[in-house]
């Protein structure tokens, strides 16, 4: 008797899939972190924020929309502008992770340097 193989192929752009995104999620991106940096210092417009990358004011959107899916800002209407606001609180459980690991890498660290400091010294000979 043959070995049949069955193959499935799923095309998941078109099944809908609600996926509750996180705040692991919202760091995981270098610009939406970058986002999250100016905002912490002041509430910025969607313009003024897409002024300060050299992307698209479309992909700004798209990583602004991901921050307030996650909860990490929140949009006001003031006037004509859409402002943006931190919510720093929805950034505490990445904080909260990311502090468990923290003296593990600052001993690890030690410990490489300690390591370097044990090495002879290179002397130039070539001057």
């Amino acid at each position: 008797m043959r070995n049949r193989s069955i193959t499935y192929i799923f095309i998941t752009n078109r099944l809908p899939i609600n996926m509750r995104r996180d705040v692991y999620q919202a760091i995981a991106d270098p610009v939406r972190r970058e986002i999250i940096e100016l905002l912490a210092k002041d509430s910025l417009s969607i313009n003024s924020i897409a002024e300060k990358f050299e992307v698209s004011r479309p992909a700004i959107s798209k990583h602004l929309k991901i921050l307030n899916e996650c909860e990490i800002i929140e949009f006001k209407k003031i006037g004509r502008e859409r402002l943006c606001f931190i919510q720093p609180k929805t950034l505490l459980p990445a904080f909260i992770w990311i502090q468990q690991y923290r003296k593990l890498w600052e001993d690890k660290l030690d410990s490489f340097e300690n390591y370097l400091n044990t090495l002879p010294a290179k002397t130039n000979d070539h001057d």
